[in-house]
């Protein structure tokens, strides 16, 4: 039984005429389980009996369960949330001035293996469905209804666990559902994937016709230290990830932010910062410059507040646009993956 928020529209046209019925049935689909936020089947009341017994027989409304739920007193929301299959994934709600930022996860554990990361503390089990994406919003949203302030998810983020270009298909048809405007309806502009680094994934991302953002991690200036930083590195070096950066800019008209986490003593000099400035200048891109949620299971350590803004004051000396990312969830497991891993085990 297929799941119904795993359709996008296009997708779910032609399965209304494989069906036989007319293609317009999926937009009066589409409006009820997201305009009318229809729970099942039997609420669609324009739609005929005979008709709704199909769609029982075919597909499920079904949506994540949660497990756990951490509140911070910031206002972040974290889940732990439950899939059919017992698998289990983290998500989190951030309260901007702006908006509601929602943080997706792409995949159950990471193949990464990023040293400074909790996420791939558990290997990486199987990716996402495109249903199981939509669900962590909607899951959000139902909470946020509950709050009764009239709120809903506005930006998304997906920078969960996982590396959402290692699940590219899946991810692609999540993002075109809740930027419909007969679905979720998020704008294109706030919404932002971010990706290891899979070159010819960056290109292909570029020629799909999304608005969607790109981010970076890149975490260091040259490829000494990012391989140890990074594993991925060791298969698409900087010499390999630039030129994807750059022919993606061409393509798609949009700039990429780099994500850079400041890690104490390891690349948070000024030389590290002059090194990032020259290494990006080809890509005229922003920096995102993040304090690190510290790992009880490495050794790594946040850089001082002075180091952060003393690396920033480089940077923009430089002619860089940086930014540093506002904290959430300092108490509770705010680093993506402390929650799953502290619930189901660390490997031994």
């Amino acid at each position: 039984m297929m799941n119904l928020y795993n359709y996008t529209l296009t997708q779910l046209e032609n399965e209304m005429v494989e069906l036989n019925q007319k293609p317009y049935r999926a937009k009066q689909l589409f409006q009820w389980i997201y305009e009318k936020e229809a729970k099942s089947f039997s609420e669609m009341s324009d739609i005929s009996l005979s008709f709704r017994d199909v769609l029982k027989e075919r597909y499920s409304l079904t949506l994540p369960k949660v497990f756990l739920r951490q509140d911070s007193t910031d206002g972040t929301m974290k889940l732990l949330l439950e899939m059919e299959d017992g698998a289990k994934v983290e998500t989190v709600l951030m309260r901007y001035s702006y908006g509601n930022v929602c943080c997706v996860t792409s995949q159950v554990g990471c193949n990464m293996a990023c040293s400074f990361c909790a996420s791939g503390l558990l290997k990486k089990v199987r990716n996402l469905e495109t249903h199981e994406m939509v669900g962590q919003i909607l899951v959000m949203n139902n909470l946020l209804k509950e709050e009764g302030k009239g709120e809903k998810v506005t930006h998304v983020v997906v920078m969960g666990t996982g590396e959402p270009f290692d699940n590219y298909d899946n991810v692609i048809s999540f993002v075109r559902i809740i930027n419909d405007q007969k679905a979720l309806a998020i704008g294109a502009r706030h919404i932002t994937v971010s990706t290891c680094g899979i070159p010819d994934k960056i290109r292909q991302y570029g020629k799909e016709g999304l608005q969607i953002n790109l981010a970076i991690s890149l975490h260091a200036p040259n490829n000494e230290l990012r391989s140890k930083l990074m594993k991925i590195n060791k298969a698409y070096p900087l010499e390999t990830l630039i030129p994807a950066v750059k022919d993606y800019i061409e393509s798609s008209g949009r700039r990429v932010t780099y994500e850079y986490i400041l890690l104490k003593g390891v690349n948070d000099s000024l030389e590290c910062a002059d090194e990032l400035a020259n290494l990006i200048a080809p890509t005229f891109a922003y920096v995102n410059l993040i304090p690190y949620n510290e790992v009880i299971e490495n050794s790594y350590r946040r850089a001082s507040h002075e180091t952060v803004k003393a690396f920033q004051d480089r940077l923009i000396k430089k002619g860089v646009n940086v930014t540093i990312r506002k904290e959430f969830g300092s108490d509770i497991d705010a680093a993506c993956g402390q929650l799953r891993a502290k619930h189901e085990g660390k490997p031994q």
